[in-house]
């Protein structure tokens, strides 16, 4: 069994945005050598996530962002003295982690699938914790 950690930087370029990290996601699966097994990811930000969704299209990221935003405004009435728990809120809706296959190296993802870090409270550096469990 071999495990294999990593923390990368991921800098974001505004207050929202879903990055998409399937390259830097696989870059660092190859390199662990690892064939068969799993990948964890893992967001240790209370305002960002992570989520698996089409990359094929980017403006599918762009609706996205529009979607939350509509569905989770920053409203006056919110209490959070640093004015930003329509971000909190984001970012628990979405999730802080995903679990995503390795078969024969790679990284199992459907045809239209991608890996995204989604910033809710940019634009910042964060981490990005992964953790590659196999043989």
């Amino acid at each position: 069994m071999i495990i294999k950690n990593t923390t990368l930087n991921i800098k974001t370029d505004a207050r929202e945005t879903l990055k998409d990290i399937s390259a830097m996601v696989q870059e660092f699966v190859q390199s662990t050598g690892v064939q068969n097994g799993h990948v964890t990811l893992f967001v240790p930000h209370t305002t960002a996530g992570v989520t698996i969704n089409e990359n094929a299209d980017p403006d599918v990221a762009t609706d996205m962002v529009l979607g939350f935003n509509k569905t989770f405004p920053n409203r006056k009435e919110f209490r959070h003295m640093e004015g930003n728990s329509d971000a909190h809120i984001k970012s628990s809706v979405i999730g802080a982690s995903e679990t995503i296959l390795i078969e024969d190296g790679a990284l199992r993802l459907g045809t239209w699938q991608g890996l995204y870090f989604c910033e809710f409270d940019g634009p910042r550096t964060r981490k990005l914790v992964l953790q590659v469990m196999g043989e």
